[in-house]
């Protein structure tokens, strides 16, 4: 019988809060809402990843949300690759519930350790979502290089950044006749910011920009303001979310949250956001409830950064000392785990886009 009520109380709690966040019933610590920005919001689909929905159930996730954008970062919600009047009617019916749908897929980097055969050859990955983002009517396709693991990989994080010049820049012809940019991200822990900057510069910035992960910055021993100063001009689109960072034993803990629960400054990150790169839409992608430590205080730590301590690493440190220790999240007894993600990814990413919308003053609608 216990284990039934705190079943039913996990669900009728998360139940409440998004219908409450979706109605505008919600509270918000008593912040003022914050005026209209006119910057597009919307949801990267990793946030509902437990769902597992297909492209027409997150066009109508997006439209209950009253998204602007939504943001699909993988090929898997797409019931046809190669049907392109299957993706121009699924942009088609999104655009008539008032949401613009963006592309993305994985990585392109051919020695990552990420990168699959999935797509074929890195240049038919990359050729096959150029084709599709322009059937949706994406502007740009977003893909990454790797992990934190191909920092570690022969030749370190420069070589496969070398890796992935050489495939954008064997493809440039093919993105521009299809007018569609290609967006690089900074990705679970692989490039730094000014890393980043260096590839898009050098694969060519007419055609190449970033996807803005304020989230993944943290794993780069970033602030994500200072993240944000660094990519902000070059943004075309982005996966954002709030990061929970403190001091730990062996160097600095981090944990993702919904927007407004972390420690990020949020207020100074829009503010600079809309100098910086008003017409890229912000997608939240909340990844919440783990804690990942940054071992900053173990020399091995840093084999991963052979040019030492990057720049900004002490804004990080002042961010990391203004945090306090978080538990990670876990189910509630009696649920499933598959439906307590589920709940909880939900709720998350609810609440995130009424906070940007109450708060921040984003969204269209």
């Amino acid at each position: 019988m216990k284990e039934t009520i705190h079943r039913r109380s996990f669900l009728q709690a998360t139940s409440a809060a998004a219908g409450g966040i979706v109605s505008g019933l919600a509270v918000t610590g008593g912040v003022q809402a914050a005026a209209k920005t006119k910057i597009s919001l919307g949801y990267d689909n990793f946030a509902v990843r437990a769902m597992k929905w297909k492209a027409s159930q997150l066009v109508d996730y997006a439209a209950s949300l009253k998204c602007d954008t939504l943001f699909i970062t993988d090929f898997g919600p797409l019931e046809k690759l190669d049907d392109n009047a299957y993706l121009v009617d699924l942009a088609k019916m999104a655009s008539d519930k008032g949401v613009k749908i963006l592309l993305g897929s994985w990585s392109i980097c051919p020695t990552a350790n990420r990168f699959k055969k999935d797509w074929g050859s890195a240049s038919e990955h990359l050729q096959l979502g150029v084709r599709m983002s322009k059937a949706l009517g994406s502007p740009a396709f977003r893909v990454i290089l790797g992990d934190r693991t191909d920092r570690l990989s022969e030749g370190g994080i420069k070589a496969r950044i070398a890796d992935t010049v050489a495939v954008l820049k064997e493809n440039k012809a093919y993105c521009v006749d299809h007018g569609v940019k290609i967006a690089m991200e900074n990705h679970a822990g692989d490039m730094h910011s000014t890393e980043l900057v260096e590839l898009i510069e050098e694969a060519g910035s007419d055609f190449v920009g970033a996807n803005m992960d304020s989230g993944n910055a943290v794993w780069t021993l970033e602030d994500p303001v200072e993240n944000l100063r660094n990519l902000g001009k070059y943004a075309l689109t982005t996966s954002l979310r709030d990061t929970a960072v403190w001091e730990s034993e062996n160097g600095v803990t981090a944990q993702w949250t919904a927007m407004g629960e972390g420690n990020t400054d949020l207020k100074t990150y829009f503010e600079l956001y809309a100098k910086l790169c008003p017409g890229t839409a912000v997608n939240i992608e909340t990844i919440s409830g783990f804690n990942r430590e940054l071992k900053t205080r173990d020399k091995a730590f840093w084999k991963a950064w052979p040019d030492g301590k990057p720049k900004g690493y002490d804004k990080f440190l002042a961010l990391a000392k203004k945090g306090k220790p978080r538990k990670a999240w876990s189910a509630p007894a009696g649920i499933s785990k598959e439906e307590a993600n589920q709940a909880y990814q939900k709720n998350e990413i609810a609440k995130s886009i009424f906070y940007c919308r109450k708060n921040l003053g984003l969204g269209l609608r």
